[in-house]
């Protein structure tokens, strides 16, 4: 055989295969920041951030998330309505934000027609002082707690653990909802202004009219790009980036409008349905709606999550097989650079500052400042309310923390509450083990890592 005989076209295409598999879940997550620029930065980290997304999806079961959030919102519609109803009657425009709600979902009009005759029902009943009371403050305890049940499945997705005080739930939430009305009443009146605008002053200016038109068709899809984009910045309890939060938001926009297209193209088989549930067909439709809404808008949350966070995941292979000694030197090179900022009184590092100044993976650094914070060697601070930025600094007088403090607390940490016998039967290997440890922490003891 030849050296110049080329292979065949079948293991040529499985060696190329195997080496794009290699590449996009081991080799691309090598690739830093600092090692390419320009377009060939853009791809890499964009396809490390549709990977990321796609394994906060299966990671975090948002399928079944969003079939709970289907349900939450089903059993919440009208009490969700009502409320955005009845402030939009306070300003006296009601009908406008009925035509918007009926612009921006068509393959709704029924079900939203009959919510509405619901909600009308029980505003009627409101201003008669039938749940002039209690009726009212349930109403609204509904409204946040779908409100929260939402906010709570994006901080899963961004691994935040807390959520928004109480407090803060009650006043952003119904200061959504103050602002929502307004939002939807202006986009209608833009709208219509367009339409006027195309309709009466531009007949004489033919060479206008296809630009309106191609306005207002994109009309829909701006304002959804522009209700996902602020639903991805502001819901989670943390600070999102504008881009992490825009570019999910057109992606999520363009998305949902394409649903909402092939959704009504398919409603030609709703017939079908019709001959088998009779009107009770709308439920399953509507549920199927809500169902693949919830879908696309928890995609493109985890996508904004994968976007701000995919430094967090270079060397992720590397990083979970890390080493006991690299970990320690790590934790120890992290509280020494957090000493020696204090020590200059400067101002506190970030976690992304550590990673990006000292090319330490961003993932690693963060946990590293998790476990110091656990050890009460480092303490997190916030210098504004409106500023989500966590800071680091030491948590105790930096002349007690030593190396071989810092190597004792991480070696105490932890439960040691097992059934193994080290009084008697494992005694000796209990001893040694300790006696390791306690003449590699005494022969540390003494350096402060201040002066490392």
């Amino acid at each position: 055989m030849g050296k110049g005989k080329k292979k065949p076209i079948i293991e040529r295409i499985r060696t190329f295969i195997t080496k794009a598999i290699h590449f996009v879940t081991y080799d691309i997550w090598r690739i830093t920041g600092n090692e390419v620029s320009g377009l060939k930065k853009l791809f890499i980290d964009g396809v490390k951030s549709v990977m990321l997304a796609i394994r906060v999806f299966q990671n975090e079961n948002l399928q079944t998330k969003a079939s709970a959030l289907t349900y939450s919102t089903l059993l919440s519609i009208v009490p969700l309505l009502a409320v955005l109803l009845g402030i939009a009657q306070g300003f006296g425009f009601q009908d406008m934000v009925r035509e918007v709600m009926l612009d921006y979902f068509p393959a709704q009009q029924n079900e939203i027609g009959r919510v509405f005759g619901f909600v009308e029902n029980y505003l009627s009943q409101a201003k008669g002082g039938v749940i002039i009371g209690i009726g009212l403050i349930l109403l609204f305890y509904t409204v946040i707690n779908l409100i929260s049940n939402i906010e709570k499945t994006f901080n899963d997705i961004w691994q935040i653990p807390k959520s928004r005080p109480w407090k803060r739930k009650i006043v952003d939430y119904m200061a959504l909802f103050l602002i929502l009305p307004i939002l939807m009443t202006a986009s209608g009146g833009v709208a219509i202004f367009i339409s006027t605008i195309q309709s009466t002053i531009l007949n004489d200016f033919v060479f206008f009219t296809p630009v309106f038109e191609i306005i207002l068709s994109l009309a829909p899809f701006l304002i959804t790009t522009i209700a996902f984009t602020a639903i991805y910045i502001l819901l989670p309890n943390t600070k999102v980036h504008f881009m992490s939060g825009l570019i999910p938001g057109f992606i999520a926009g363009f998305a949902f409008q394409i649903f909402q297209l092939l959704y009504i193209s398919g409603m030609i088989w709703v017939s079908k349905y019709n001959a088998i549930y009779g009107s009770f067909a709308a439920l399953p439709l509507l549920l199927l709606w809500l169902q693949l809404s919830w879908l696309i808008c928890l995609f493109g949350a985890g996508l904004s999550y994968a976007i701000q966070n995919v430094k967090k995941f270079s060397f992720e292979r590397d990083s979970r097989n890390i080493s006991r000694r690299y970990r320690d030197f790590l934790t120890l090179l992290i509280a020494s650079l957090i000493v020696k900022r204090f020590v200059r009184g400067e101002k506190p590092y970030t976690a992304d500052e550590l990673s990006d100044s000292y090319r330490i993976p961003l993932r690693i650094t963060t946990e590293i400042l998790i476990l110091l914070a656990e050890l009460n060697i480092i303490i997190e601070v916030n210098y504004d309310d409106n500023d989500l930025t966590t800071y680091y600094q030491p948590a105790i007088d930096i002349n007690q923390i030593s190396v071989g403090y810092l190597l004792s607390k991480m070696d105490e940490h932890g439960s040691e509450n097992f059934k193994v016998d080290t009084t008697e039967l494992f005694n000796h290997e209990w001893k040694a083990i300790l006696k390791t440890r306690q003449d590699m922490i005494t022969t540390n003891n003494k350096i402060l890592i201040k002066d490392l």
